[in-house]
């Protein structure tokens, strides 16, 4: 990958940030969603290009044993689907030409400098499938925590935790209790509430989600014995 490509995907992986920290702030759950689709005859750059001039995505349907299925969808849904929030950890049913089926997105594309969506890769599931999926984390109760009111900083080692669960019961976030903590403590997976069957794919140790650390310039004696 020359300079120019590396840009490209720095940027990439920045617009793709920005989005996932958007959508950290929408505790709701997602409920599961349909879109309507055509499958695709013609597959290749110039046909791609071609569907994103009328408005339409390339994607593909794969696994569960069965041929993948290359479709195409409208631009303006799947990315109203993306900045709402939750996309990668909600099941939904594609339409395709009249047959319905179940779904969990495992990749998409931005553009770099225009921000819509390139290209969507989706994963075929079923009522038993098991899935690994990126769950990002919150944190509450910070104003709980006695290392962060003497002016302790949140250390967030991982914003998010994969974790092996069955796709109907995917959580939408992981919450983690910061109270009680002082300066010097840690979160590890452990100390979270996993949701029932669900598995880190991290299994060798009790890896660190977050820390309590001192500031740059530390703390005054005298918020550390309020501690």
């Amino acid at each position: 990958m020359g300079p120019h490509g590396s840009q490209v995907h720095q940027t990439l992986h920045n617009s793709r940030w920005a989005l996932q920290k958007h959508q950290k702030g929408n505790a709701m759950s997602h409920a599961s969603y349909e879109l309507k689709a055509e499958t695709r005859e013609r597959v290749g750059k110039g046909s791609s290009r071609e569907l994103r001039r009328n408005g339409l995505i390339p994607a593909v349907i794969y696994g569960d044993k069965q041929a993948p299925v290359s479709i195409a969808l409208s631009t303006k849904e799947v990315t109203q689907k993306i900045h709402a929030g939750g996309f990668m950890t909600t099941v939904a049913t594609i339409d395709v030409n009249g047959e319905k089926i179940r779904v969990l997105p495992k990749d998409y594309q931005l553009d770099p400098v225009r921000d819509f969506t390139m290209h969507v890769d989706f994963l075929r599931v079923s009522k038993d499938s098991q899935v690994t999926v990126e769950v990002p984390v919150h944190f509450v109760n910070e104003e709980k925590s006695p290392g962060i009111k003497i002016g302790g900083v949140l250390n967030i080692v991982r914003h998010e935790v994969e974790l092996h669960v069955s796709a109907d019961d995917i959580p939408e976030f992981l919450t983690v209790d910061l109270t009680g903590l002082k300066i010097g403590d840690g979160v590890h997976i452990s100390n979270v509430k996993l949701p029932k069957g669900a598995t880190p794919v991290i299994t060798d140790r009790d890896f660190t989600i977050a820390t309590i650390v001192s500031p740059a310039g530390g703390v005054s004696e005298e918020a550390a014995s309020e501690e």
